[in-house]
């Protein structure tokens, strides 16, 4: 059995102390197994991360930015081959897996503004012969921890602009889904990228506590749930770090009386459904505002989902496949369960879907429940599988009240016709990513991404132009050259 292992210092290298094994979620097979890496190995990467660093922070940015170029071209080049590993292992549907890279090319597409984006600042004469400027100087050593939803656009969330930013970088992917990981990272060598500068451990907590704990890493970013994000952000700043840590979310979709229900509808089950439901931006619950729009929205939603498909992720005509282990699967069968024993309505029950030919798979179809209330665990919590909760409400107001009372504060949608509700809409919902008939509103990589609330540990999102203040310190140089024909005296004043 094929085992993935690690890229450090440009080549890979597949010794191992500690296996576990990579499954192929539609099948339920073992596919191949990845090594977990050591303290020693996180080390040797950080170690040649590094010695990477003076070289690869004086490459002029253009040149760096020349890189992410051609890494894009390779990306398009070999789509395929990136869509086809993501869902080995993940299950994503092919359509569903070029969404995802395209996101993630767009990222790269706006690290390729590097020389714009790191200019700096330069004002004349601020005082008598004195000129002040800013600049940004990269960090040194830093790292990412990515999540197994997003295996390949959440890591170029993070290091395309890093790198153009010149700092080197160290990447932990998911040992879930690592191949498609390996892969984009080889790419990134064949775009020219030098030895040392971008490395890739696999492993598990073992390799998260060396990168959260070593002095050589300068900053960690992370992507996850949000137990883990917490203690992600409090170690690492614990140990001096600057840390952001994107955790989990429970996004709410209002239904307004003046919506247009049909496209809600449609929009909904691409929302709540698309990847199986494992996305954080997934909208998870729809808040119905008045019994007559609950009940025709529960019944568009229930005729529409009799023709969704679950299945493998390499047939074309699935909706979305199966989720990512067995462990999983019996998670959210345990949400639905739960929403019953609690007094909700199962409406389209998904639990044990008859996949032909794939009986050992990991599924679970879409599910619609109703009548489901605040006080419930289904509603509380993250379930982060393809399962829709319909929550009935008398008024806009009410509808908010939810939402900002919510722990979590990642995305929401409103769906109306009025633009006097949207706007007191967008003004006061407490949640980080807001649409307005769009049900996934995730920014475009010229933005940043980042929620409220207990969705986000740090204060700067991930990507777009905060990327650039999170992987760089600002320096300021104020700079005079006094005439040497004139002798000045001493002045205790505060200079102004």
């Amino acid at each position: 059995m094929s085992i993935i292992g690690h890229l450090i210092n440009g080549e890979t290298t597949t010794e191992h102390t500690r296996l576990q094994d990579v499954y192929n979620p539609s099948t339920g097979e073992v596919a191949r197994q990845v090594a977990l890496a050591p303290k020693a190995t996180v080390e040797q990467a950080i170690a040649c991360a590094q010695a990477a660093f003076p070289a690869w922070r004086n490459t002029p940015v253009a040149k760096r930015a020349q890189v992410m170029y051609r890494y894009k071209t390779l990306l398009e080049e070999h789509a395929d081959k990136i869509c086809e590993l993501v869902g080995m292992e993940h299950g994503k549907t092919a359509a569903d897996a070029k969404g995802e890279l395209t996101r993630g090319i767009e990222c790269v597409e706006y690290a390729c503004g590097a020389p714009e984006l790191l200019k700096g600042e330069h004002s004349r004469n601020v005082g008598p012969g004195i000129d002040s400027w800013s600049e940004f100087q990269a960090l040194g050593v830093v790292a990412g921890i990515t999540p197994f939803n997003f295996p390949m656009m959440v890591p170029m969330w993070m290091f395309p602009m890093a790198l153009v930013c010149g700092d080197t970088f160290v990447l932990k992917p998911s040992e879930r889904d690592p191949s498609v990981t390996m892969f984009i990272a080889e790419l990134l060598h064949q775009a020219g990228l030098p030895a040392g500068v971008f490395n890739v451990v696999n492993g598990d907590k073992e390799a998260v506590d060396t990168l959260l704990t070593d002095p050589r890493v300068a900053a960690v970013s992370f992507v996850g749930s949000t137990p883990i994000a917490e203690y992600i952000y409090s170690t690492a700043t614990a140990n001096g770090k600057r840390c952001q840590a994107l955790g989990g979310a429970k996004n709410h979709a209002i239904v307004m009386p003046d919506a247009d229900l049909d496209n809600a509808v449609n929009s909904l089950l691409g929302a709540a459904f698309g990847s199986s439901g494992e996305r954080c931006m997934a909208l998870s619950v729809a808040v119905a505002v008045g019994d007559e729009v609950a009940n025709k929205l529960v019944a568009g939603l229930s005729s529409a989902m009799q023709s969704l498909k679950v299945g493998a992720y390499n047939d074309p005509a699935n909706d979305f496949g199966p989720l990512i282990t067995a462990e999983q699967r019996d998670k959210v069968e345990m949400y639905i369960g739960s929403a019953e024993q609690d007094g909700a309505t199962v409406v389209v029950d998904g639990r044990q879907p008859d996949v032909a030919g794939y009986p050992n798979g990991f599924y679970v179809g879409g599910t619609l429940i109703d009548q489901v209330t605040p006080a419930m665990k289904a509603y509380q919590e993250e379930i982060f599988g393809p399962v829709l909760c319909v929550v009935r409400v008398e008024t806009m107001e009410q509808a908010m009240q939810l939402i900002n009372d919510h722990e979590y504060g990642n995305g929401t949608c409103i769906y109306t016709r009025d633009g006097e509700a949207a706007r007191y809409f967008s003004d006061h919902i407490l949640v980080g990513m807001v649409g307005i008939n769009v049900p996934l509103p995730v920014p475009v990589a010229y933005h940043s991404f980042g929620g409220w609330k207990r969705s986000l540990f740090g204060d700067l999102h991930a990507y777009g132009p905060d990327a650039v203040r999170f992987y760089t310190k600002r320096k300021t140089i104020t700079q005079r050259w006094p005439s040497s024909s004139v002798r000045e005296g001493v002045n205790f004043s505060f200079p102004s």
